[in-house]
């Protein structure tokens, strides 16, 4: 028997249970892992409370994990049992023990890269990739606005643009993110709890604004970040944790300069096998090379039995960078 999270109702972390369950037999073009590191997501919160509605209850959650394959199906060719894996693209159900997974969305490990690595940095470096190189190509010396700098995607992001080159100016919500916001490599910071953020920008960047925001905040950013943009610029809004932005008035995107907005996604980027192991390599070499640290601290590594506690610890926005459930 294997253990895993569900839930049978939408609702606060409190709806989450394990139960035991037998894994079903790999399909043809999927393979079985043993998780070892399981990533929490903010996205895994939308889903449990029913922002993104489910096919039918009672639901697995999570999609991300590293682990050891343990069987694949017949038509795969790129993997076998023993190997080192992880994925970020699964059906719901990766809180679990063990999980199924299409062969095609899972990447190889590279020794240097631990489970936990991997698990707390594939889906938010992926992200990151999607967004510094194909959603918008970021240019080294350019100056970019990115929201959430210390969370999971944020931290990232820091690190990322760092190593690029690029001048990232993150917002965050206390002078702690900002102060882990700055050691991951934030050129300048924003409190946005304390300072007006599109003025800010403005200071920055002797008035001239940026080329483009990635925002994951939503409502309460959306305002400030179209006032952040200069004319033609693009708005990037890749998540809401503050909750959606509905009832857009295009007009506004005259009013603020005849901007553009894109609210892309993994799925629209990176749609083939090969085109996800590349993107992951080039993350991975970037950890193994101790230009991205993604290592999690303690209080943010929970068991499988305590997701409820976990998602609780989300939600506060007290969490910096990634957090794991370890089965």
């Amino acid at each position: 028997m294997a253990a895993r999270i569900q839930f049978s109702q939408h609702g606060g972390p409190d709806v989450l249970d394990v139960v035991e369950f037998t894994p079903a037999e790999p399909s043809d073009n999927e393979v079985q892992i043993e998780n070892h590191a399981i990533g929490i997501n903010y996205i895994d919160t939308y889903i449990r409370s029913g922002l993104y509605p489910v096919p039918s209850l009672p639901s697995g959650l999570g999609t991300e994990a590293a682990g050891v394959v343990v069987k694949v199906g017949r038509n795969v060719q790129h993997l076998k049992p023993g190997d080192r894996v992880a994925y970020a693209q699964a059906p719901l159900g990766a809180y679990s023990s063990v999980h199924n997974a299409p062969a095609d969305k899972v990447v190889t490990l590279p020794k240097s890269i631990s489970y936990e690595q991997a698990a707390a940095s594939l889906l938010k470096g992926l992200t990151v990739y999607y967004l510094l190189y194909m959603t918008y190509r970021v240019k080294p010396g350019e100056i970019i606005l990115f929201h959430a700098a210390a969370g999971g995607v944020g931290r990232i992001a820091c690190q990322w643009a760092k190593a690029l080159g690029v001048k990232l100016i993150g917002t965050v919500g206390s002078a702690e993110k900002a102060e882990q916001a700055k050691k991951d490599g934030a050129w300048a910071t924003i409190n946005y709890r304390e300072e007006n953020i599109a003025e800010r920008v403005a200071a920055l960047t002797n008035g001239e604004k940026v080329n483009v925001v990635y925002d994951s905040v939503g409502k309460d950013t959306w305002i400030a970040s179209l006032d952040s943009i200069r004319p033609l610029g693009l708005m990037v809004t890749f998540g809401n944790s503050s909750g959606p932005v509905t009832g857009v008035d295009l007009g506004i995107l005259n009013q603020k300069g005849g901007l553009y907005v894109t609210r892309p996604s993994l799925g629209h980027y990176l749609k083939t096998h090969t085109q996800l192991q590349q993107a992951a390599n080039e993350l991975f070499s970037l950890v193994a090379s101790g230009a991205i640290n993604v290592d999690v601290p303690a209080e943010q590594r929970f068991p499988l039995s305590e997701a409820v506690r976990a998602h609780q610890t989300l939600e506060s926005r007290s969490t910096v960078g990634s957090s794991l459930l370890i089965p």
